[in-house]
């Protein structure tokens, strides 16, 4: 279909909410909040319909998933979104100048944003939430595999707005063709941003193919680095944790790089990732390590492919490093730059961690599971971004804003 008109209609859609005060954007975010939650039953029968459409071993599974209390979870996070200051007319600097005139920088809205995501429906909520807030206007492209639960969360976005009198066209969700996602990476009379959040492949597309400015959140390979100091009591649980709270997530553990002198800690450390069934590609130190203390159909050799690959799975690559600047350097060639951790009780190591390693999120001593826009007390997030220009790390409601500079003056002219 041709998206001009729907772009066309986002973009006044846009303009008028700029002059939506902030009262009334918090108000429908709370009344928005209150409608999700009593429709749940539609919600939830919605994503079972997609759901079925895809087998439970595909990785994406546990992303497209639904529960009620994945949605009332998501619902906390719009009312934290409602309760926080909004992002927009703060002056972030002023001077005045000899001649008199008052310069001020301020923050704005970022203008038309879309989104192209994947099997993820959440994000539909997330992304409309933080929009509105910050004043803008969104076009989300879905993936077909979550087209019925997203349609069922647009549709109850569309009443409320409507309801309240706002434009309804503040959110528009595209069809999920891929002549619709190269049409949006083209709309750059409308759009003026583009966040991609997918895997690799889709990351990779976007950035590729669009005319509009993209921001990316990308692909999160995260390692966790067991140093020659680190406390093992610690290490068993936060590896657990990292790789097995959600295996889906960008911010999964996906390679354990352990000090060579630990080794004999190692079959400890993984021992709850055991009761989780997560199959370990070891390189040939941690397999010899592991091999008769770690179940065998569990455990295999580490290939090539085993190192800066996201598994979104339960699967987890052990890399065996005689140095701390081994392991850095294993960090620096494999990372995709969003998360990456240390374990260790050496201040020093954890200093020159911190300043060595180029991501996102760097964490001593926790897990990369932090990785999260309302984990970071930002009330939710559009993505990771793990580029450097504009955003970096958890984008929420700042970092959908821009600035402007105000110059008032008092008649002055330039000589």
């Amino acid at each position: 279909m041709n998206c001009k008109p729907l772009f066309r209609k986002a973009a006044e859609a846009g303009r008028k909410l700029i002059l939506t005060e902030k009262g009334v954007k918090d108000k429908i975010l709370m009344t928005l909040a209150d409608a999700v939650e009593k429709e749940i039953p539609l919600i939830l029968s919605a994503n079972r319909k997609d759901l079925m459409r895809m087998p439970e071993s595909d990785p994406r599974y546990d992303r497209l998933l639904l529960t009620d209390e994945r949605i009332r979870g998501i619902t906390a996070d719009m009312r934290n979104v409602a309760s926080l200051p909004s992002p927009l007319g703060r002056v972030l600097d002023t001077k005045i100048r000899p001649n008199g005139l008052r310069i001020s920088k301020v923050s704005v809205p970022f203008g038309l944003i879309g989104i192209i995501y994947e099997a993820r429906p959440n994000v539909t909520l997330d992304v409309f939430s933080l929009c509105f807030k910050a004043g803008s206007a969104c076009i989300l492209k879905g993936g077909s595999d979550a087209i019925n639960s997203n349609l069922a969360l647009v549709n109850i976005i569309s009443t409320v707005l409507e309801k309240e009198g706002i434009d309804k066209n503040s959110v528009t969700l595209l069809p999920a063709g891929h002549n619709e996602t190269l049409q949006l990476l083209s709309a750059s009379d409308y759009v003026d941003l583009i966040i991609p959040r997918g895997g690799r492949s889709l990351i990779d597309f976007v950035r590729q193919n669009a005319k509009v400015p993209v921001i990316e959140t990308g692909a999160g390979i995260c390692h966790t680095y067991f140093d020659e100091y680190g406390d093992r009591e610690k290490g068993r649980i936060i590896i657990a944790n990292a790789k097995t709270r959600r295996v889906s997530v960008c911010n999964a553990l996906d390679c354990l790089i352990i000090h060579d002198k630990r080794l004999a800690d190692l079959p400890y450390l993984v021992s709850l990732c055991r009761d989780k069934n997560v199959l370990i590609f070891a390189d040939k130190p941690a397999y010899k390590s592991l091999n008769g203390k770690y179940p065998a159909h569990l455990l295999q050799h580490a290939t090539r492919e085993s190192w800066g690959t996201e598994f979104l799975s339960y699967k987890m690559a052990v890399k065996t490093v005689s140095s701390f600047e081994d392991a850095i350097n294993h960090i620096t060639k494999y990372s995709s730059k969003h998360s990456e951790a240390i374990i260790s009780e050496d201040q020093l190591n954890i200093k020159k961690f911190f300043s060595l390693v180029d991501a996102a999120a760097l964490y001593s001593n926790t897990s990369t599971a932090f990785t999260d826009g309302a984990q970071f007390g930002l009330g939710a997030e559009i993505g990771i971004s793990t580029q450097k220009l504009h955003a970096r790390g958890p984008m929420a409601l700042e970092e959908l804003t821009t600035y402007k500079w105000i110059i008032e003056g008092n008649g002055q002219i330039r000589s």
